[in-house]
């Protein structure tokens, strides 16, 4: 039973960085997704791959997995890189490509 840490991306329909900070720990399923044949539902009889459990820090997210005995992996988030531009640069005469309508 392995468990993940790391720090979730934020949702892709949002700009800002709330609640980016909290790191998540989750266990990787131990068993393979069944589809129910009826219904087409994906299931899972592992009960373990439900649990997600978040920390304010690494070390904390870290030292939970130490003192219960969980296996863990911890996955450092690649920060991204901010180009931060005005509204006036798409007007400036040393555009890359001329301003067009």
């Amino acid at each position: 039973m392995l468990a993940k840490i790391y720090r979730p991306a934020p949702n892709a329909m949002q700009s800002g960085k709330a609640n980016s900070k909290e790191w998540l720990l989750e266990f990787e399923s131990e068993t393979p997704r069944t589809v129910d044949p009826l219904m087409g539902w994906i299931s899972n009889a592992d009960t373990n791959s439900q649990v997600r459990m978040y920390f304010d820090t690494r070390e904390e997210a870290i030292e939970f997995a130490k003192r219960q005995g969980i296996p863990f992996q911890v996955t450092e988030q690649r920060e991204p890189r901010r180009i931060i531009k005005a509204y006036a640069d798409n007007f400036a005469a040393n555009r890359k490509r001329p301003w067009t309508h």
